[in-house]
């Protein structure tokens, strides 16, 4: 099912929105003419008595038909102006593939539980933005892709494949960007326009192909390269040859992932905790799987007029006889 997200009004023709200078010129027009009645009304002893007797309504009550007078005009107003609102609506037949960096520095603790973990619960979130229509790939990888799902509209099979990771191995990302590649565009073809990559990774390319020279493939396949640099500079896991030994430096490398995203036309971003993380995926899944439209709601502000309109000669006729 297909749902829209409002998020700003404009108008078709806002030149019609200077009727809404009719309000104060009734306002004026109204006190000037209730002024000449008090002018000009014929004292009686008995008006206080005479008011009593007959349940007079509060004085509030009297402008009430008035009000809803001036507010059908304001909703007329707007309505001639055809005003539009700007909704985010799913773009249909979008695919997106996850390429997900497993490898063993991935264990590294600086952000919290550690930064497979962060990138798991990121990606669950990235998921929940994401419209049910939407396909999702993933391509898991470490020293060559070890975890391949073709775009799905199955959100469980990819969570399946998203969390059966292991920090384990070297970092072959552009191994892992070419499959992410022939997933949406086989034979090399141009994919749709909807079709991108997202990139997490918190390492150099170890091994492996020139992810850069994968990017500007995928910039002649028209599909962006969305990046996220994971961690931080002063981040360490402990070395696997001996306990004993010095731990191992494991820095992202964000400039290599801000030219893969440069290059393809994507977008670079970086994180140092889980909580930045999640709030990057969860902008992406909202920006790579909508697209803004303007829809018409005239006939909204119309039939407010109409029963503003309405109110107001109900309240006014039994009172007085005639319309405010």
């Amino acid at each position: 099912m297909t749902t829209a997200t409002p998020l700003a009004l404009s108008f078709a023709t806002p030149l019609w929105l200077l009727a809404l200078l009719a309000i104060p010129l009734a306002l004026l027009l109204l006190y000037g003419a209730r002024r000449r009645r008090t002018a000009y009304a014929v004292r009686f002893p008995a008006a206080a008595s005479l008011a009593l007797a007959a349940g007079a309504a509060a004085p509030w009550r009297r402008h009430v038909p008035t009000a809803l007078a001036l507010a059908a005009i304001a909703a007329l107003a707007f309505a001639l102006a055809r005003p539009q609102r700007t909704v985010a609506v799913p773009v249909e037949g979008a695919s997106i593939v996850l390429v997900t960096d497993h490898s063993g520095s991935m264990s590294a603790t600086d952000v919290e539980p550690d930064r497979l973990s962060a990138a798991e619960a990121a990606a669950e979130t990235f998921l929940d933005k994401l419209p049910k229509a939407t396909r999702v790939g993933v391509v898991a990888y470490s020293d060559g892709p070890d975890g391949t799902l073709a775009p799905t509209t199955d959100r469980t099979r990819v969570r399946q494949t998203i969390e059966a990771q292991d920090a384990v191995g070297a970092t072959a990302t552009g191994e892992a960007l070419q499959v992410a590649l022939d997933t949406l565009a086989p034979n090399g073809r141009s994919a749709k326009p909807a079709s991108a990559i997202v990139l997490l990774s918190d390492g150099k390319t170890t091994t492996g192909r020139d992810p850069v020279g994968v990017a500007q493939i995928a910039k002649k396949l028209r599909i962006p390269i969305y990046t996220v640099a994971l961690g931080t500079a002063d981040a360490t896991i402990p070395n696997p040859v001996s306990p004993l030994s010095p731990p191992i430096a494991v820095p992202p490398d964000p400039e290599t992932l801000r030219q893969i995203a440069d290059v393809s036309g994507g977008r670079a971003f970086t994180s140092g905790d889980a909580g930045q993380l999640r709030s990057i995926y969860s902008t992406l899944g909202s920006r790579l799987a909508t697209k803004h439209e303007q829809r018409e709601v005239t006939s909204a502000f119309a039939a407010a007029a109409l029963i503003l309109l309405l109110g107001a000669g109900m309240l006014s006729i039994p009172r007085v006889g005639r319309l405010p």
